[in-house]
């Protein structure tokens, strides 16, 4: 199963953090930006190709620190083609330096919609009786909102192709309550769509304990991901919040299960933009980013 190769690479590294990739052009080093506009023009193209630089050095620089990756999507697809191509470009760079790709894209929908985002990100395409692979990830984030008519297409192809998703439960931004800590009957929703999980992930469980349906719980909520930690035992977390948006090493600790396992803890802009903080020059960025993932790693396994 997916989620057993994810287990494997965190007990492998001793780290159960994931480097995101969610790369605005602003993010990188004016001098990558510089020789790229000088060779593609102040552009799409320019933007697009100084970020692939930008992310195949950090890639070189954590491989052998982090076991995962998380490219967001919306950071691609918004230098429109040229983006989305170096989204896959750094998607398969990824997979060949060994590590396990999640994709940020918190898709769903219903019916035949739902299938072919299903097919598109975890499943094969298939053109004329010939099935192609068109985004080689290991794991997508997908919206449960719609219900299991929306989330069973996904949780099908996770079981055909090996693959893994994380379900939005309780995310980690200010306004979420708004909507996910509303009470229905006696419970929150995002407890009724921990409930939905734990349904859709039963017959995933692999060797490790743990099944292809995953939960993303943010680390800015920690008495909430208490309480989920406990509803959904044998699913992983994938943990935003931590560093630039507030949360902490304590904050996470009741993502994680006794094993300490359970929970992935996500960092982007602390990673990508470590080298803005402290004595660092620009050419250091690869170097403030490798320095800042183990920071993070010791942070982490200081609590669990």
């Amino acid at each position: 199963m997916s989620v057993d190769l994810l287990v494997k690479k965190i007990k492998e590294m001793g780290n159960p953090s994931v480097a995101g990739l969610d790369p605005k052009i602003e993010y990188v080093p004016e001098f990558i930006r510089k020789k790229s506009y000088e060779k593609y023009g102040k552009n799409l193209k320019g933007a697009a190709e100084a970020i692939w630089e930008f992310n195949r050095t950090l890639i070189d620089a954590l491989y052998d620190i982090v076991p995962a990756v998380k490219p967001q999507s919306a950071f691609y697809e918004l230098y429109g083609l040229r983006g989305e191509e170096v989204m896959h470009r750094t998607i398969a760079y990824a997979k060949e330096k060994g590590l396990y790709v999640i994709l940020d894209v918190k898709r769903n929908d219903i019916g035949s919609t739902a299938e072919a985002y299903s097919k598109a990100y975890l499943g094969k395409t298939e053109v004329d009786g010939v099935e192609c692979e068109a985004c080689g990830v290991d794991c997508v984030t997908v919206n449960p909102y719609l219900g299991t008519d929306g989330m069973l297409p996904f949780v099908n192809d996770c079981k055909t192709y090996d693959k893994a998703i994380f379900a939005l439960v309780k995310t980690s931004n200010p306004s979420s309550g708004e909507l996910q800590d509303l009470l229905v009957s006696d419970k929150r929703i995002y407890e009724k769509v921990a409930e939905c999980v734990n349904n859709w992930n039963k017959d995933t469980i692999g060797n490790s304990g743990y099944g292809a349906v995953g939960a993303v719980v943010g680390a800015t909520y920690p008495e909430q991901a208490e309480i989920l930690r406990k509803l959904m035992p044998h699913s992983y977390f994938l943990v935003p919040g931590y560093g630039a948006q507030g949360g902490g090493a304590l904050g996470v600790k009741p993502c994680f299960n006794s094993d300490g396992l359970g929970a992935i803890v996500n960092s982007s802009r602390g990673i990508m933009c470590a080298y803005k903080n402290g004595d660092w020059k620009e050419e250091q960025f690869a170097e403030a980013a490798r320095a800042e993932a183990i920071r993070m790693k010791e942070d982490l396994i200081s609590v669990i």
